[in-house]
C-alpha cells in the first residue's frame, strides 16, 4: 500500500513510519507541506499517487490556540478540508486524526460519536470545524477521535512528569478531568488497520473513536507513571481541582471516550494504555543510558 502522511514530526505520524509494514510511505514535514497553506497541501495529495491519505497533522498547542486562533484554525479546519476534497478527487480514502476537545466535557458516561459537541475553547473548536469540513468533502473518509496521547517522542504528558518528578518530593496534578491515556503506537496501528479495509472496501466511513482504557484522572495518571518509572523514591502526587491549575484554554472534565463502533465495524479492540506506557517507558530509559 503507498501512503502519504503528513506531520512527520508529530507523534501518531513517527508511530505510523514505525508500524508501517510493508507500505510505501511519503511523510510529509512542515517544510514539505506548510499546514497553514491549504491550498500547498491539497497539491501534494492532488500531485501523489497514494493508495491512502492521512492527516497525523494539527496545532495542538491547547493554550497558544487562544492566542493564536486565526493559525488553529488554518490547520485544524482549511488545511483538512481541503487535503480531503483532494483526496476525494482522487477517489481515495483519507484518515484524519481528531480529538476529544471535541465534546464540552460534562460528567456522564462515555462520549459517543453522535453525541452532540460543545468544544470549550479555540482547539477544540478549529478541529471540530475541521470534522465538519472533512465530511463535507463528500469524500471516503474516516475521522479518529482520540484523547490523551502519549509516546517516547515530542511533548506529551508522560515525559513531562518524568522530567519533573525525579527532582521533587511532590507533584500536584489535575484530579477532577477523567480521559483514557492513548499511547500513539496503538492510534498508528489503529489506522492503518483501517487504511488496509477502506483500501479494500472493508469497514465504513465516518467518525469512530478510539482511546485506552481503563478511564482515569490526570493524578491518577501520574501515579502510574512513576509506578511504571520503577524508581526508588517517587514523588507524591496531590491531586488538586482544575481550579487550581488555571490555563489559559479551557479542559473538558470528561473526556471519556466510549469506543465501541470501532470494535463492530473495524474490530479493533480498545487497547489498556498501561502496557504502552511500560512501553514508552522503557524506550526512554533506553535512550537516557545511551
Amino acid at each position: 500500500m503507498r501512503a502519504l502522511i503528513f506531520g512527520a514530526t508529530g507523534q501518531v505520524a513517527r508511530e505510523l513510519a514505525r508500524t508501517a509494514g510493508g507500505a510505501r510511505l511519503t511523510v510529509l514535514d512542515r517544510a514539505a507541506a506548510d499546514l497553514s497553506d491549504a491550498a500547498a497541501c491539497a497539491a501534494r495529495i492532488a500531485e501523489s499517487d497514494a493508495e491512502v491519505v492521512i492527516n497525523a497533522a494539527a496545532h495542538t498547542a491547547v493554550d497558544r490556540a487562544e492566542a493564536e486562533p486565526e493559525r488553529a484554525r488554518a490547520i485544524n479546519a482549511a488545511a483538512p478540508g481541503a487535503m480531503a476534497r483532494a483526496a476525494a478527487a482522487k477517489g481515495v480514502p483519507f484518515l484524519h486524526v481528531s480529538t476529544d476537545y471535541v465534546f464540552d466535557g460534562a460528567p456522564g458516561r462515555p462520549w459517543r460519536e453522535d453525541d452532540p459537541t460543545g468544544p470549550l475553547g479555540v482547539y477544540g473548536a478549529s478541529k471540530r470545524a475541521g470534522e465538519e469540513a472533512v465530511l463535507a468533502a463528500g469524500g471516503d473518509a474516516v475521522i479518529l477521535r482520540t484523547a490523551w496521547v502519549f509516546s517516547s517522542h515530542g511533548g506529551n504528558f508522560v515525559k513531562t512528569m518524568l522530567r519533573h518528578g525525579r527532582a521533587r518530593e511532590e507533584m500536584r496534578v489535575v484530579g477532577d478531568q477523567r480521559g483514557g491515556p492513548t499511547p500513539a503506537r496503538d492510534i498508528a496501528r489503529a489506522l492503518w488497520t483501517i487504511a488496509r479495509a477502506r483500501r479494500d472496501g472493508a469497514g465504513a466511513p465516518g467518525i469512530y473513536h478510539f482511546a485506552g482504557a481503563p478511564a482515569v484522572s490526570w493524578a491518577e495518571f501520574a501515579e502510574a507513571i512513576f509506578a511504571a518509572a520503577g524508581w526508588e523514591r517517587r514523588p507524591r502526587v496531590t491531586p488538586i481541582a482544575t481550579a487550581d491549575w488555571p490555563t489559559p484554554a479551557r479542559r473538558p472534565a470528561n473526556s471519556v471516550l466510549d469506543c465501541g463502533r470501532i470494535a463492530r465495524v473495524f474490530g479493533i479492540a480498545q487497547p489498556d494504555w498501561r502496557a504502552g506506557l511500560d512501553r514508552v517507558v522503557a524506550e526512554l530509559s533506553k535512550e537516557e543510558v545511551s
